[in-house]
């Protein structure tokens, strides 16, 4: 005897899916960050500076191979009472990020200017070093934080800003970075510089290739870029 079959007799039961994050990639790497931090934090003041320099994109690390520094270098924050400052602010770019572009394509656009900076710091340092424009003791330089990736993300969101006004945010923090140069005469706001052209060129590749985002931001997400504009004014001059 054939038995009639509903139509939610055929509906898989599908479980809860309320505690999946909105900004997986977000979560993970901020908790990761608070991890290693909480970590750091307990540690003698030596044992920190002996983490510090193993998870540095220095010369001398590079040189010897460590390329896993160039992923340990951003879980790691020097200074502990500025990550603990720093993180909010940079879980609201991230935020912004992902919901924008995507986890995947967040996640790519950080590594780009986190790895991308840094190695061209790296070949800069190198050579500034074998013509005796700078000192052999920066090789072993600490070089660990957020700062290069978080750059790369604020050039990336000209992708994403009404195209009124991608002209000016390129240009303001163009600006503002080369000032950090010129104010900070190192190499890590040489980084951030970098960082942020190679987020820009990110961002403008993909309006040539990809349709711009044009919905507006939420307030949330309003809430989220103002936070941004904190963060990257905080790297550049902090």
């Amino acid at each position: 005897m054939a038995v009639a079959t509903t139509t939610d007799d055929r509906i898989p039961v599908v479980g809860s899916r309320w505690w999946r994050p909105r900004v997986p990639a977000t979560v993970g790497y901020l908790s990761a960050l608070v991890i290693v931090t909480s970590i750091f934090s307990a540690l003698s003041d030596s044992a920190q500076s002996k983490v510090v320099l193993h998870a540095s994109t220095n010369l001398h690390n590079l040189l010897q191979g460590r390329v896993v520094t160039l992923l340990s270098s951003a879980l790691v924050i020097g200074d502990v009472g500025t990550a603990w400052l720093i993180m909010p602010l940079l879980a609201c770019l991230l935020a912004l990020a992902e919901l924008r572009f995507g986890a995947l394509h967040m996640v790519r656009v950080f590594l780009a200017g986190h790895i991308g900076a840094t190695l061209l710091v790296a070949a800069g340092l190198w050579v500034a070093v074998e013509f005796d424009w700078l000192p052999a003791s920066v090789r072993w330089s600490e070089d660990v934080g957020i700062s290069y990736g978080a750059m790369a993300l604020i050039g990336a969101l000209v992708f994403v800003v009404p195209s009124r006004l991608r002209i000016a945010w390129a240009t303001v923090w163009f600006t503002a970075a080369v000032a950090g140069v010129l104010l900070g005469q190192n190499f890590t706001s040489v980084g951030h510089l970098l960082a942020f052209c190679i987020g820009s060129g990110v961002g403008y590749g993909m309006i040539r290739t990809k349709t711009p985002v044009t919905r507006r931001f939420t307030r949330v997400e309003r809430a989220l870029l103002g936070t941004s504009v904190i963060l990257a004014a905080a790297v550049l001059f902090g």
